[in-house]
């Protein structure tokens, strides 16, 4: 007979899970599950699924991870899902055309990633990693024809990125239908109670409930976070939006990202991003109003991530570092370094942006550049077709935080 975990009083367990929480459906379900999961001594079954469709996990993708954090540290089973199956479909969700598809070798490749990121936050021993493909790739085409007719085509149309393609005459493929169910499917082949999600994800989550009872079992608990705002302020935190921090950033960097975000996002970020307790939290909110200045509160926030990810003496160093570059107005002691390919006498300043990862395609670059934010050895450029003379050592800067050192080995006491 399996031994029986022992977990902490209802109450408790509650004031945890629901922290910063922005929805749960339901509530009262979810009390019954904990409640079921104490008598019995049976762990609840917490899944969240994550598509590995970009290589890389940033503090957008954490705020649920450390929430499932939280589930294992009250005794409960967490299962991490890598849709290696629904990433080569593509997730509708905000998509205002058909996104284009993955291919095996793109979505094994970030998986591959992602299990190397993920246990910065999620403790080793107590996840299980699981990829959709198990069962997913294992279903004939009558059993996937009985998935498909789980659901009817009226209420998928209900879902509003759907909605307003089909109003706007744009195509949606019958294969972005089949996402939200095989995404629902999981959870039955889970026999997940709960499932965790940002709220972008409500339809989807929704519809593991509805294919769960299908199938004749109990509904999952949903359970949904909220959005992290990129540090742009304005979309959701995206690595293809560049406004994001990610998880594996070098502490100076992480630290830098964190002090560039907006006054009016320093709540936001200490409640989803750090683990300070909601009474320091009250503190923190009551110095804003009382009018301490918010870039000591803001560095306050920027130690606090470094921390987490890293350590107490590496946020102190990387403090150190954003004080010299931005106060002191001085070049970082360490500069992401470009040996450009040899035999080339110029490169295109945002070509060379674009291949350092300081721009994301020519025209970005092209943005930045218009914007002042580039600037070659100290001085601004705002010429577009502007080339930079190889091989000869420069110092490249994008904005205020990406620094990158060209023909590093060509460095002399004057640079």
């Amino acid at each position: 007979m399996a031994e029986r975990t022992s977990f902490p009083p209802v109450n408790e367990q509650m004031d945890v899970i629901l922290r910063g929480m922005e929805e749960v459906i339901s509530v009262e379900e979810l009390v019954a599950k904990v409640e079921k999961s104490c008598k019995t001594g049976i762990p609840l079954v917490v899944k969240q699924g994550f598509d590995p469709t970009a290589p890389d996990l940033h503090l957008g993708h954490a705020v649920s991870l450390r929430k499932l954090r939280q589930f294992q540290d009250l005794g409960h089973t967490v299962v991490f899902l890598m849709g290696d199956f629904t990433g080569m479909v593509g997730d509708p969700t905000d998509r205002s055309a058909t996104r284009k598809r993955m291919t095996r070798e793109d979505v094994e490749a970030n998986a591959e990633t992602y299990r190397e990121q993920v246990f910065k936050i999620l403790d080793s021993e107590k996840t299980q990693i699981r990829f959709n493909s198990e069962w997913l790739g294992a279903l004939d085409v009558y059993q996937f024809l009985d998935l498909s007719a789980k659901y009817t085509v009226a209420r998928m149309l209900e879902r509003d990125d759907f909605s307003k393609r089909h109003s706007e005459g744009k195509p949606i493929t019958m294969l972005e239908f089949l996402y939200p169910l095989m995404q629902g499917y999981d959870s039955v082949a889970l026999k997940a109670d709960v499932e965790m999600g940002g709220t972008d994800q409500k339809f989807n989550l929704l519809l593991g409930r509805k294919i769960q009872e299908e199938y004749g079992q109990e509904r999952q608990v949903v359970c949904m976070m909220p959005l992290l705002v990129g540090i742009d302020g304005v979309e959701k935190m995206s690595k293809s939006l560049g406004n994001h921090i990610g998880i594996f950033d070098p502490p100076s960097e992480m630290f830098g990202k964190t002090m560039s975000i907006s006054d009016d996002l320093i709540m936001s970020y200490f409640r989803l991003c750090t683990l300070i307790p909601n009474s320091e939290l009250e503190v923190i909110q009551k110095q804003l109003s009382d009018g301490v200045n918010p870039r000591d509160i803001k560095c306050r926030l920027a130690r606090e991530i470094v921390k987490l990810y890293y350590s107490e003496s590496e946020a102190d160093v990387a403090e150190r570092e954003f004080e010299r570059v931005f106060s002191a107005r001085e070049e970082p002691k360490e500069m992401q370094p470009f040996n450009p390919p040899e035999g080339e006498s110029r490169i295109w300043l945002p070509k060379l942006m674009v291949i350092t990862g300081s721009a994301s395609s020519n025209s970005d670059a092209r943005r930045l550049i218009s914007q002042g934010a580039v600037r070659i050895d100290g001085q601004k450029v705002f010429d577009l077709n502007h080339e930079i003379a190889l091989p000869e050592y420069h110092v490249l800067q994008v904005g205020k935080l990406k620094w990158i050192e060209i023909c590093p080995e060509l460095k002399t006491d004057q640079h």
